[in-house]
C-alpha cells in the first residue's frame, strides 16, 4: 500500500468519523420520523445515578441511533446490502415470499404472559358483566408459509392456546378464524396491521363467540381508498423494493356517530378520516388515528348490546364491524387512559368487555394493570 493511498483512507476514516458527529451536534433533533411512524429518543439529561449505573450511556447510545444524520438512508442501504447478501432479514423484518414483509417476534417469557392474564382475571373477578380475551395472532403466524426457510420465530399458536387454557375469562378464537383464510389478504404486506378483510374474519369471530349473529361480506360494497399505503413494517425494515398496499373498506360512515377524545375533551371524530390518506401514517385513516385515550361508536339503527373493548390500534379497522351488531362500541386504549375500567363499564351501561391485543403487543404493553383498577 502506497504512502499516498494510506494518507487517503486515513482522510477518509476521519471525514466520516469526525463530519458526521459535527453533523449529529450541529443538526437540530428530530422529534417524530414519519418514515418509521414513531418518536425518536432525545437527548438524555445526565445524572449522578445516570452516569454511575450505566443508564446514561445506554439512552445516549439510542439517541445517537436515532439521531445519527441521513439515518433514513442508511437503514435502506443495509437493507440492501443484506439482500445482496444473500440474507433474509433486516432490522428484525424478514423478507417474506410474495412481496411480503413480516415482523419477528420474540419469544416472551411465560412469567410475562402470566402476569398480563393476571390482570385480565382481576377484571373478570371484579366486574358484573362478562369478560372475553381476544389475542390477535402476527402475519408471521398465520402466514409463516411466507417466512424464509427456517426463519426463526415465536410459537404463538401454542403459547396463546396456553394463555387460553390458563385465563379465566371467555376466549375468543381469533387465530382459528383468520388460519382458516390465509391465503387471502388478510394482513397488510408492508405493516403490521391486519387489513379490513382480515378485522371483518376477526370482527365474526368474536360475534360468533359472543352469541350475535355473523356478519355477511356480501352485503357490503368493497371501496378501495388507497393504492399507496407504506406501513411501519416497510419503514422499519429499509426495504424500498416492494410495491405499497391497498386500503379499503366495507361499512359505510353514514348513520355511524363517532366521539374522539384526543385530549380530556370529547369531539365530533369519524369511522373514516380521509386527510390521513395524504400522510405518511394512512392506517390513521381509521377513526382518525391511534392516539385515543377514548373513542365511542355509536349506531342508532342497531338494537344492540353495548360492548368495551380495552384495544390495541387493531380495533381501528375492526370498529366499523363492530358498529353493526352493537348500539355502541366503547374502544378505550390503557396506553394513554388510566382510568378505572370497572368503574367505567358501571357508568356507561356496559353489557360486555373484550380485552383485545395482538400477540405482540398484549406481551410487551406495560399498561394492563390498568383493568385491575
Amino acid at each position: 500500500m502506497s504512502r499516498k493511498y494510506s494518507i487517503f483512507i486515513t482522510a477518509l476514516f476521519c471525514l466520516f468519523v469526525f463530519g458526521f458527529g459535527a453533523a449529529l451536534l450541529i443538526l437540530p433533533d428530530r422529534e417524530f420520523s414519519e418514515q418509521e411512524n414513531r418518536y425518536l429518543t432525545q437527548f438524555p439529561s445526565p445524572t449522578l445515578d445516570s452516569v454511575k449505573s450505566g443508564a446514561f450511556m445506554s439512552d445516549f447510545e439510542e439517541y445517537v441511533n436515532d439521531q445519527f444524520p441521513l439515518r433514513d438512508g442508511w437503514i435502506a442501504l443495509k437493507a440492501w446490502a443484506e439482500r445482496l447478501s444473500g440474507k433474509q432479514e433486516n432490522n428484525g423484518v424478514y423478507f417474506g415470499g410474495q412481496d411480503t414483509l413480516i415482523n419477528r417476534v420474540d419469544t416472551p417469557a411465560w412469567s410475562v404472559l402470566e402476569g398480563q392474564l393476571g390482570y385480565v382475571d382481576a377484571l373478570v373477578g371484579n366486574t358484573a358483566v362478562p369478560v372475553y380475551l381476544g389475542i390477535i395472532p402476527t402475519s408471521a403466524a398465520v402466514w409463516a408459509g411466507r417466512l424464509p426457510a427456517g426463519a426463526p420465530t415465536a410459537d404463538e399458536l401454542s403459547l396463546i392456546d396456553r394463555m387460553y387454557f390458563a385465563t379465566g375469562a371467555a376466549t375468543i378464537d381469533m387465530a382459528g378464524a383468520l388460519l382458516d383464510h390465509s391465503g387471502e389478504d388478510i394482513y397488510y404486506r408492508t405493516d403490521h396491521h391486519w387489513t379490513s378483510l382480515g378485522a371483518y374474519y376477526g370482527a365474526n369471530a368474536i360475534l360468533q363467540a359472543m352469541g350475535l349473529e355473523a356478519l355477511d361480506i356480501g352485503d357490503y360494497q368493497k371501496t378501495t381508498v388507497t393504492d399507496e399505503f407504506y406501513g411501519t413494517t416497510f419503514s422499519t425494515s429499509g426495504v424500498r423494493w416492494v410495491k405499497p398496499d391497498c386500503i379499503d373498506i366495507y361499512v359505510p360512515q353514514e348513520g355511524v356517530e363517532v366521539t374522539s377524545w384526543f385530549g380530556t375533551q370529547p369531539s365530533q371524530g369519524s369511522l373514516y378520516v380521509d386527510s390521513w390518506l395524504a400522510e405518511k401514517d394512512k392506517y390513521s385513516f381509521f377513526l382518525g388515528g391511534r392516539q385515543q385515550p377514548l373513542c365511542v361508536v355509536e349506531n342508532p339503527a342497531v338494537d344492540g348490546p353495548r360492548l368495551l373493548v380495552i384495544r390495541d390500534s387493531y380495533s381501528d379497522s375492526l370498529a366499523p364491524f363492530l358498529s353493526q351488531r352493537f348500539s355502541q362500541v366503547h374502544l378505550f386504549d390503557p396506553r394513554t387512559n388510566k382510568t378505572s375500567v370497572m368503574d367505567y363499564v358501571e357508568d356507561n351501561g356496559i353489557d360486555m368487555v373484550l380485552v383485545l391485543y395482538s400477540f405482540s403487543n398484549f406481551a410487551t404493553d406495560r399498561n394492563l394493570f390498568v383493568l385491575s383498577r
